[in-house]
């Protein structure tokens, strides 16, 4: 379904999993976990279908971004990271969603940072997945060299400096399949809805200045922060250094071992026990950031 969440703006939104549950004579509202995806550029369907897991636990909603996917197209000063930061309040909004669940991947972390930022009284819960706060180019060049040699860090850093149709096929080709130390779904693929054009966008301008650790100061909910050990994208460093950037007293940290970009990628049973103790009504967050959970 396509949800107007402002004029002449709709967003496609797909819904799954009862938002209040029977219990005995009650019916008990679950919380609302909200999955914003990565890219940018791409779109919902690589939450797919890991996910559907938890919809024991939550309400679960699936959307594409502004201008992303199966969501309306939007004119391209509209890709900035607050806008897409304040969509998140105006779908809930238009959902009567109050105090959601909302996990970033990658650069729907980025977006979920700048929400805890503008609106650090909105959220119940924020999960920070597989993401970081800057551009840092470098570090992702080692990381991508590590992995797959010189022809990979050379095709980092000329897809990251120069993003266009040329770069972007050989790091298609030499580093995306370094993103992950599982093989993907074949199918998923056919799935998604790529728009090429706002991730080429993205990356000449906002990406290249980007620091979002200022924002992070005033959070006010609990922060789960995954990191994937061999993730060569978004290393991790990075969540090391947004770990730092948070109230210790709400950021609970997890790091996958042998897991790269996205850890329900490359390790479900581990993702989803932190996530659905995470997820759980009575999750709690660590006393010490890079503690587990009580």
């Amino acid at each position: 379904m396509r949800i107007e969440i402002e004029p002449g703006v709709r967003l496609f939104v797909d819904i799954e999993g009862l938002g209040f549950e029977p219990v005995g004579p009650e019916l008990r509202e679950k919380p609302t976990l909200i999955l914003v995806h990565g890219g940018p550029g791409f779109d919902h369907t690589a939450f797919r279908p890991f996910f559907s897991r938890f919809t024991d636990l939550c309400q679960v909603v699936y959307f594409d971004q502004r201008g992303h996917g199966r969501s309306d197209p939007r004119p391209a000063d509209e890709w900035v990271l607050d806008v897409f930061a304040d969509d998140i309040v105006r779908l809930c909004d238009a959902l009567g969603v109050v105090k959601p669940i909302v996990l970033g991947q990658s650069f729907g972390g980025f977006v979920a940072q700048r929400y805890l930022a503008r609106h650090p009284e909105h959220p119940g819960k924020v999960v920070l997945s597989s993401t970081s706060h800057h551009f840092g180019l470098e570090r992702k060049i080692e990381r991508f060299g590590a992995l797959g040699g010189p022809d990979a860090a050379v095709a980092t850093r000329e897809f990251w400096e120069n993003p266009g149709p040329a770069s972007w096929a050989v790091y298609e080709k030499v580093c995306r399949r370094l993103y992950n130390t599982q093989l993907k779904n074949p199918n998923a693929g056919g799935w998604m809805m790529f728009k090429p054009e706002i991730l080429f966008a993205h990356t000449r301008t906002e990406l290249r200045d980007m620091d979002l650790r200022p924002g992070l100061a005033n959070v006010q909910c609990p922060v789960l922060v995954m990191a994937g050990e061999q993730d060569p994208v978004t290393p991790p460093q990075d969540a090391e250094e947004i770990v730092a950037a948070l109230p210790a007293q709400w950021v609970q940290f997890e790091r996958f071992a042998n897991v790269g970009h996205g850890a329900w990628r490359d390790d479900p049973e581990a993702a989803e026990r932190v996530l659905r103790a995470f997820l759980s009504p009575r999750g709690q967050v660590a006393s010490e950031p890079g503690l587990p959970a009580p």
